[in-house]
């Protein structure tokens, strides 16, 4: 949803309306963010859980919500889903704090169910606003609720999974979420496939950069 108009939805998204102050850092975002009470789910989770890692990072990572684990900690996908997210992204020789890590709503829905369309549009504002402050190159959405959050309501991960997908001039490359491949794990192999060619767009990156390109 978020991108499905291209840069021009992102904007209108990250307008503030209810205040002339601007938001100019993450911490900034995240105070507010803790103060929310948008939608349902703030009345039935222990916590907001913000995004978190490094706020330079040209990569992001966004997953649907968090889990029970991720709700008491308030830290985002470090329950089971989260050790084996860990373990791809070492494999990759990508560092987990070189990177960044969000969901689509910031609080646990009840019993773990993917988020309703009104909970995720109460809270894509805030996905908006990470992404302007963030401006990562690279975005992945991983699963189903994120490739709806952040590019299309009607999409299927099955069918948008591993290719590339420009808008606005970020570059998306959605894949299965590590919770599905726990449940799944033929999963597991296309994943691998995808992460690979995430690293080299990363590694891309880095070299363009030092070209003084980025």
């Amino acid at each position: 949803m978020l991108f499905q108009e291209g840069k021009k939805q992102l904007d209108l998204l990250t307008e503030i309306k209810s205040s002339k102050k601007k938001l100019n850092s993450l911490q900034e975002l995240k105070k507010v963010a803790l103060q929310c009470q948008r939608c349902s789910l703030r009345q039935g989770c222990t916590q907001v859980v913000f995004g978190t890692g490094n706020s330079n990072s040209p990569l992001m990572f966004v997953g649907e919500g968090p889990g029970a684990v991720e709700d008491k900690q308030g830290l985002p996908f470090v329950g089971k889903a989260g050790q084996l997210f860990n373990k791809i992204l070492a494999a990759a020789k990508i560092e987990r704090e070189d990177v960044y890590i969000s969901n689509v709503v910031k609080c646990r829905p009840p019993n773990n169910r993917n988020p309703k369309l009104k909970e995720m549009k109460s809270c894509l504002w805030f996905l908006a606003q990470e992404i302007k402050l963030l401006n990562p190159t690279i975005i992945v959405p991983l699963g189903s609720v994120a490739v709806k959050g952040l590019l299309d309501p009607e999409g299927k991960i099955t069918r948008m999974r591993g290719r590339w997908i420009e808008k606005a001039g970020y570059y998306f490359l959605p894949t299965f979420h590590p919770a599905a491949l726990l449940r799944n794990e033929s999963w597991k192999k296309p994943v691998w496939h995808d992460f690979l060619k995430i690293k080299k767009a990363y590694q891309r990156y880095w070299e363009l950069k030092e070209q003084g390109k980025f």
